[in-house]
């Protein structure tokens, strides 16, 4: 994908959940600048991954961040390395309102020398301008639109090196959806390097640079999105007529998933 030092570097990682391998050797590379995305159905094993590589899940294998491998993950060494979830429920906090939620999320750059709380707030809402008319609001008031914005700006207050974002377009109205990818463009654009999960393989693929699919846990595919866009079993699987991510579609069923 890259001859430079990737920004992420994941190396055979496992996850188990009790007795159960959710995630089983996965080899995954993000590099700088990059969009890379990773699709598949229901319960493959996608936010275990990214919960796995923010240092919520214990996990086997190896993470490295700019070439530095990192020996135990967890979810403060991660974050101190400039990576950032925003987790599918956007874990907002409620009653606080729009601007408390974003002030939590520059709490790690309160002792950054030269860290300017009030440009870093006007920065987001430079960039989400109806975070700015909502920041006296209750997040708990917004819209799902809203709300996908305001966990978005939250993450971006700490100025992550690589955002991780599982599953952003759940819920939201086509509109929303197309403006969502819109902004993940613009991130890159601005020189924010990103790992997407999602379910909604079509705008995934239309964004990203690099594209994995992932089955049971393992990876079944990878390469470049354009190029995935074009293979007739993803596009069987998820972008074809009748195709449907979200009810399970089964892409290790229906075809033979060549050994990587």
């Amino acid at each position: 994908m890259t001859t430079s030092t990737p920004l992420l570097q994941v190396s055979k990682l496992s996850v188990a959940h009790s007795d159960i391998e959710a995630v089983s050797e996965v080899d995954l590379t993000v590099g700088e600048g990059q969009i890379v995305t990773v699709i598949g159905p229901n319960g493959a094993g996608k936010t275990t991954l990214l919960s796995a590589l923010i240092g919520l899940l214990p996990s086997r294998g190896t993470i490295s961040v700019d070439g530095e491998m990192i020996e135990r993950p967890e979810i403060d060494r991660m974050i101190a390395r400039g990576l950032s979830l925003v987790p599918e429920t956007r874990a907002l906090f409620g009653p606080m309102t729009v601007e408390d939620n974003l002030v939590l999320g520059a709490f790690r750059r309160r002792r950054d020398a030269g860290f300017d709380r009030a440009k870093a707030l006007d920065d987001v809402y430079a960039r989400f301008p109806r975070l700015w008319e909502r920041r006296r609001q209750a997040a708990e008031t917004l819209s799902g639109g809203e709300q996908q914005m305001l966990a978005l700006g939250r993450a971006l207050i700490g100025r992550p090196r690589l955002l991780m974002l599982d599953e952003p377009s759940l819920g939201l109205a086509p509109l929303l959806v197309r403006e969502l990818f819109r902004m993940i463009e613009g991130l890159r654009a601005a020189g924010v390097s990103i790992l997407l999960v999602e379910q909604n393989a079509r705008a995934a693929l239309r964004v990203a640079d690099y594209a994995y699919v992932l089955e049971l846990g393992r990876v079944g595919l990878e390469g470049p999105a354009d190029v995935l866009a074009g293979d007739p079993r993803v596009i069987s699987a998820y972008l074809g007529r009748g195709a449907d991510a979200t009810r399970g579609t089964s892409f290790a069923t229906r075809h033979e998933i060549p050994a990587r």
